[in-house]
């Protein structure tokens, strides 16, 4: 595969950049990685998006003019699957699909920083802040209690751009997250966290610094992840 110019800041523990990650992925583009300290940001970063948050993604110059950015995830995950999409996963109710991540980003997000983050928010208790967000996480079992994935038996755009929020949700105390009575949304998120897929958007890179040998993201061959993905999808890791 030919590398991409395309140039993309992501951190790899950001659910935001992960959904970007995932898009890419998903829509079998290569583009160039620069992992980022978010305590040291790189000036050239910052030159592109001042607002100094990833992921950034910055597309290929064409002639003198320096390529668009993108700034915000569902943008570079809408992006990159209107490109290619061999899966898919814009097939299906759009509508539905961009609702659900809406109410993840504004509602679902709010909850899950003030759930994480406690300490930082004593207005009410870490169990409050929880049994706010779990309104959503409600929603989502209903969801997954009528098919595998959250708008029916394929994947969608729904799931790759929730998925990264349910994860950081229950990395806060997964103990407490897999004991809450949500078994449908707890096997789809175990099975998402096997997903050759996301292993391989979860894979470690060094940070980025100038005079560093253009990193390519995704490593290795898309067909031998299309091929375990599809082989995954096929199992029945879902079935309830």
């Amino acid at each position: 595969m030919i590398l991409s110019p395309h140039r993309l800041y992501s951190f790899r523990r950001c659910p935001y950049a992960m959904r970007a990650r995932l898009g890419i992925l998903f829509a079998q583009l290569q583009v160039e990685l620069r992992e980022v300290v978010l305590k040291n940001k790189p000036e050239q970063m910052l030159a592109i998006s001042p607002k100094g948050t990833v992921p950034v993604l910055q597309l290929a110059a064409e002639g003198r003019a320096q390529g668009r950015v993108i700034e915000e995830s569902r943008e570079i995950l809408q992006w990159a699957l209107e490109q290619n999409d061999p899966q898919g996963l814009l097939n299906t109710d759009l509508a539905h699909a961009n609702a659900l991540i809406e109410e993840n980003d504004n509602e679902f997000k709010h909850w899950l920083d003030r759930y994480k983050y406690a300490d930082r928010y004593p207005e009410f208790s870490p169990l409050e802040y929880r049994q706010k967000g779990e309104v959503f996480l409600q929603q989502l079992d209903s969801l997954l209690a009528q098919h595998r994935y959250l708008l029916g038996d394929k994947i969608s755009i729904a799931d790759i751009g929730i998925l990264p929020f349910v994860r950081q949700f229950a990395h806060v105390d997964q103990g407490v997250f897999y004991s809450l009575p949500y078994p449908h949304l707890q096997q789809w998120l175990r099975a998402w966290l096997e997903h050759p897929g996301f292993k391989q958007i979860m894979s470690t890179y060094p940070a980025w610094q100038e005079g560093d040998e253009r990193v390519v993201f995704p490593r290795g061959s898309q067909l031998n992840f299309l091929t375990e993905s599809r082989a995954f999808l096929g199992a029945d890791s879902f079935k309830h």
